[in-house]
């Protein structure tokens, strides 16, 4: 496993890199980083070029200040930047949570620098925004979205005491035994260095003052949602209708017994529907 600084878009990025062949981008979420894909990385190797960064604000990556920093543009273009940077013309995204925003975003306004896309629990914008307008269900899942808004409040919430808040919510929103004491010790270190914390929650500021415009470009890409179904934040509904947003091809694969963080949770499953798809 190589480690390495990327420069792309005016930040540094941490990347985990193994493998060779087709590039494959693994986009991690929130409150992770590139450890998220420890499960992954040896697995799509054996076929791919893979890139885990952590994405800016996490990790070992450069953490801006500014909450227009974390705009969806701004991430697209990261993700744009770490193509160019391994000499690609284009490549598979995969992107979970947060990731997965950003790689919505990548396919909508770098449809040319994109081959296959494979997301994991995260609804398309389009769909997440008319439910943050309609749906009560998931307008009281969502509640953290809006707390975050406030300003240092959840920075603070979220990292006294050694992250006790973070490693709790990682804990108990997972089934039994996905994260042991090392993966939470890893995340809580991460979250709590220097900056962190406020740019991973100004993903969710950004987002809010940009808002989510009802009409998007549709999605050229043939594409992957695979979806654990006892998402606690995330409501299955969320994936319903999504083909009038993309052109290609559409397959979504369903998990049972499985909380958000799929690709940790189930990763022999995860790993088998990743390279039967990007394979292709």
């Amino acid at each position: 496993m190589e480690r390495r600084l990327i420069e792309t878009n005016g930040v540094r990025l941490h990347c985990l890199i193994a493998g060779s062949g087709p590039l494959v981008l693994l986009l991690h979420g929130f409150p992770e980083t590139s450890h998220a894909w420890r499960h992954q990385l040896p697995s799509l190797a054996a076929h791919f070029r893979v890139v885990a960064p952590d994405l800016r604000g996490y990790g070992e990556s450069d953490k801006p200040r500014d909450v227009a920093a974390y705009r969806g543009a701004v991430l697209a273009a990261d993700v744009l930047g770490l193509v160019r940077a391994f000499d690609a013309e284009r490549a598979h995204v995969v992107g979970h949570d947060w990731g997965g925003g950003v790689a919505w975003t990548f396919a909508m306004r770098h449809p040319d620098a994109l081959d296959r896309l494979a997301i994991i629990n995260c609804p398309h914008p389009v769909s997440m925004a008319k439910a943050l307008r309609s749906n009560w269900r998931q307008i009281r899942r969502s509640w953290y979205i809006f707390a975050f808004q406030i300003p240092w409040l959840p920075e603070w919430g979220l990292t006294r005491d050694n992250a006790r808040a973070l490693r709790d919510m990682l804990r108990h929103s997972a089934k039994s035994g996905t994260f042991s004491e090392e993966d939470l010790d890893t995340y809580a270190r991460a979250f709590t260095a220097s900056g962190a914390a406020t740019a991973a929650v100004n993903y969710y500021r950004a987002a809010f003052r940009d808002g989510l415009r009802p009409r998007a470009p549709r999605i050229t890409a043939p594409t992957l949602l695979i979806w654990g179904e006892d998402d606690l934040a995330l409501g299955k509904e969320l994936t319903y209708g999504m083909e009038s947003l993309l052109v290609g091809e559409l397959r979504i694969e369903y998990l049972a017994n499985t909380s958000h963080w799929v690709m940790e949770e189930r990763p022999a499953e995860v790993n088998r529907l990743l390279l039967d798809f990007l394979a292709r």
